[in-house]
């Protein structure tokens, strides 16, 4: 049994521990609301834009004119790929960044069955494709928990470029999807050709200036930076919940660990003073 300073420094180092994981547990508490109010807020727009976009193309256009669109027209094979990885830049979010990866390797390595390049945004997403000698082309890091539609563009930018070049033929996002506090869903979804809602066509009343052609091709590549910008608000809101409950259960096994070696530590002590009267009841019983 280790001695009774030794258990007394485990409890100080255990307690001590658990307040930093308490700390950062309020402090992601306080940044995931701000959060999931950005993302909550964010998908009606992203929704009705949607809708928009399916209206525009069904009231405007038939499908002989919608194929000259470049970010519309899908490929009529499928050679390469590309895959916009978005991961936080830090650890201590439970099994996130796990399932994150671990859903981007199997569409590189058995979904895609295409030569596949990566444009990473986050620090782990970086390294772990660094490491598995994955073809990436662009990273990106830093860009905070208050990302804006602006510094989106940066990124669209690399893909864009790709995809109206024919290096690539189609182009995913792989984030984490925010459902609610405890549920965070890895998801791969396509970002270009943009595809079109199933269900559109609801509104035929639209007068267009200049024309509906000229919109629609002003407000495709718009459409395209925000679906990424709506996924970066999904992946910031999905980090910061599971960093809050990480911590939270961090701060829990803390505390009952605290709890078991005060428990041995009593043990330890009553041993020890045990150990000592019956030394000075033997050295009593000598001197008789």
């Amino acid at each position: 049994m280790a001695s009774t300073r030794e258990i007394r420094r485990r409890i100080r180092s255990v307690s001590n521990m658990s307040q930093i994981t308490r700390a950062m547990e309020m402090v992601s508490a306080a940044k995931m609301r701000k959060a999931q109010q950005r993302v909550l807020a964010s998908r009606p727009y992203s929704e009705r834009l949607s809708e928009v976009i399916g209206d525009l193309a069904s009231v405007s256009q038939d499908a002989d004119q919608l194929a000259q669109f470049p970010l519309l027209a899908p490929r009529p094979e499928i050679k390469a790929a590309g895959i916009i990885l978005i991961t936080p830049d830090r650890g201590l979010t439970g099994a996130l960044n796990t399932n994150i990866l671990r859903r981007a390797s199997r569409y590189i390595t058995s979904e895609a069955g295409v030569p596949v390049e990566v444009v990473t945004a986050g620090k782990k997403g970086r390294d772990f494709m660094v490491r598995t000698g994955q073809d990436v082309v662009a990273e990106f890091t830093g860009l905070g928990d208050t990302v804006s539609l602006e510094d989106m563009r940066a990124v669209a930018e690399v893909v864009f470029a790709d995809f109206l070049s024919g290096k690539i033929d189609a182009v995913y996002l792989v984030y984490a999807k925010y459902v609610n506090t405890l549920t965070q869903t890895p998801v791969v979804k396509q970002l270009l050709p943009i595809e079109l809602p199933e269900q559109r066509g609801t509104y035929t009343d639209y007068i267009f200036e200049p024309n509906g052609r000229e919109v629609l091709e002003q407000l495709l590549p718009r459409y395209a930076e925000q679906q990424l910008y709506q996924a970066f608000l999904e992946s910031v809101a999905s980090e910061h919940s599971a960093r809050m409950v990480a911590m939270k259960n961090a701060t829990e096994n803390a505390k009952e660990l605290v709890g078991e070696l005060r428990l041995t530590y009593n043990k330890a002590r009553q041993s020890q003073i045990t150990q000592e009267v019956a030394e000075i009841a033997a050295g009593a019983n000598a001197q008789r």
